[in-house]
């Protein structure tokens, strides 16, 4: 120790005398630093050909639902290799393992475009064999090919290596092999691989064009892109700082009441604000400054009156940019009366198996409602129903009262009577859809729409046949519009869907084990329920006899978005084939 100790007194001479190796914190800093560097940090994959494209999408306030915001299209064409870098932003308060992004492989047409169709969607995320069509689905990717270093499972929402996927991601899409088709996403600590050992088949339409197109979509998460080495539809856009050039508000409120502040009233507000060169980014209130004309202590309309003044990076800008929209500050309600009674007050429920016992409640509808708001001064108008709340209705016959409120408490109430559907069975045309040995890929076959009338549940009875491949690979339900341009929802047997309403409906959840539940599906016994419930919403109810002698439910309560008069369901398929009763 004493030897130590006038080894370190050595030193001293260096910088007149003090021990300032110790003491000194640049010395400290620069001593963690070197320790850092000898760790080693994961070697960055060089790529070549790599071009800027710097922009941003997805909310950063990251609110960006799924399918809500996309890159640009990347064309690959057969033969080549798409790489491409950014920087994945996770929401630190968020550790749900699907909060991620998810790379959409298509033929060569636009998202949602005549003859659009899709190979098949990777999310980043990698659960295990359970639940893995959650991480990846589609009719020509097969999760059998993937592979990640990142195990996560949704039964975990809280589970910290969420945070593992964020930073800077590199992604490959490779067709340089004639025989196989690969894909790789990584960011140095979670790598998913996709490698397919034959080459993709081509979708397009025009057999001379073998072109895929990429693009990705962030849910619950933002993204910066960075580099392409492939020149987008639209071009590139440049990393050199960008002005603003315009923007667009959003969340701007209707009405305020009297008495708020500014400050509080826009609280809420953001803008998208679009740069040079096409990039745009959403601004929180935060980055705006508000002024309203006239001001805020007297009734009226205002003019709202909004600046930015940042450049992309956050800079001053050369120009600053003004926006503006009207609202109106309004006296406080101090009572409500319903002066005309919703067109629809007679609403519907089926109860079969699936939903025994459970309880239920049905939405308001509140369509042809009209309500007069008496305000502190005495006078009256009409209240948006979108202000309004509405109390539950519990789907049990009889009449019930329903409690309709205002922002600030006052209420006022409405009588509906609730009464149970009946239910009729009907056979769906053709009595057999999709080939017999499941080869049918996604959406390549439906029934003809069946049309159910206002409080009505129609009753579907058929044998299920799977090819096994993946959950999905089962019947698949589709209520929409008679002229098939609006999908209310799309629901798949393995409780899973999307569509206008598909968002706003209780779900059962599915079976405890899904694998058990997969191979009992290819011969099992199917009796599906649809109600219109009168009231803008359809429910979903499927009992399943599976092969292995167990009964398996799924139900989809209070899909909404419905048009009453024009409710209709169909069946697809999808590596399936379904033989109707």
């Amino acid at each position: 120790m004493c030897v130590a100790a006038l080894g370190l007194l050595t030193m001293t001479g260096c910088e007149g005398g003090d021990l300032y190796s110790v003491d000194n914190p640049d010395w400290i800093a620069q001593k963690i630093d070197s320790i850092e560097n000898a760790k080693g940090t994961p070697e960055e994959e060089q790529l070549e050909g790599m071009m800027e494209d710097v922009y941003t999408f997805g909310a950063t306030d990251y609110t960006s639902g799924w399918w809500q915001s996309f890159s640009k299209y990347y064309q690959v064409p057969d033969g080549e290799k798409w790489n491409a870098q950014f920087s994945l932003n996770i929401n630190p308060n968020d550790n749900t393992y699907y909060k991620n992004f998810a790379l959409v492989v298509t033929n060569d047409v636009d998202r949602g475009g005549s003859g659009y169709a899709e190979y098949g969607v990777i999310r980043y995320d990698f659960t295990n064999d359970s639940i893995a069509f959650n991480s990846q689905w589609g009719g020509h990717l097969f999760f059998k090919f993937s592979e990640s270093n990142l195990i996560l499972s949704p039964d975990n929402s809280a589970d910290p290596n969420v945070q593992k996927m964020g930073g800077k991601v590199t992604i490959t899409v490779d067709r340089t092999d004639p025989n196989a088709f690969f894909i790789k996403m990584t960011n140095g600590t979670v790598t998913k691989t996709y490698s397919q050992p034959y080459k993709l088949p081509n979708l397009n339409e025009d057999p001379a064009n073998t072109t895929i197109r990429c693009f990705i979509v962030p849910e619950g998460s933002y993204i910066n892109f960075l580099s392409t080495n492939i020149v987008p539809i639209g071009g590139l856009t440049s990393a050199l700082d960008k002005n603003p050039i315009s923007m667009e508000l959003m969340n701007v409120p209707d009405e305020v009441d009297l008495g708020t502040s500014l400050e509080d009233a826009v609280a809420n507000v953001s803008a998208v604000v679009t740069f040079e060169e096409g990039v745009t980014k959403t601004v929180p209130a935060s980055e705006l400054y508000f002024t309203a004309i006239p001001d805020m202590d007297q009734l009226g309309e205002k003019t709202l009156v909004v600046i930015y003044n940042k450049t992309f990076k956050g800079e001053n800008a050369a120009q600053p940019i003004v926006a503006s929209a009207t609202f109106r500050v309004v006296d406080e309600i101090k009572s409500i009366e319903i002066t005309q009674a919703p067109i629809r007050t007679h609403y519907y429920y089926y109860n079969s198996f699936a939903t025994e016992g459970m309880y239920r409640t049905l939405a308001f509808d509140p369509t042809g409602m009209e309500v007069v708001g008496t305000y502190g001064n005495g006078s009256t108008s009409v209240v948006n129903n979108a202000k309004l709340s509405f109390s539950e209705i519990p789907a049990e016959e009889g009449i019930h009262t329903v409690t309709v409120m205002t922002e600030n408490g006052k209420t006022a109430e409405i009588n509906v009577t609730v009464s149970q559907s009946n239910c009729t069975f009907v056979t769906p045309n053709p009595t057999v859809l999709g080939p017999e040995d499941n080869s049918g890929g996604w959406w390549s076959a439906h029934t003809d729409n069946i049309n159910i009338p206002a409080g009505e549940t129609y009753a579907v009875k058929f044998t299920n046949y799977s090819s096994l491949a993946n959950n999905w690979n089962n019947f698949v339900i589709v209520l929409r519009s008679s002229d098939n341009a609006t999908e209310y929802a799309v629901v798949r047997a393995d409780n899973y869907g999307w569509g206008n309403g598909y968002a706003a409906c209780l779900t059962s959840g599915g079976p405890g084990d899904w694998a058990s539940w997969l191979s009992a599906m290819n011969g099992a016994k199917v009796t599906a329920y649809i109600t219109n419930c009168n009231n803008g919403t359809a429910d979903v109810q499927a009992i399943m006899e599976g092969t292995d002698g167990n009964t398996y439910i799924q139900y989809y309560l209070g899909v909404n978005t419905v048009v009453v008069e024009d409710l209709n369901f169909a069946f697809t398929i999808d590596g399936c084939h379904m033989v109707f009763e």
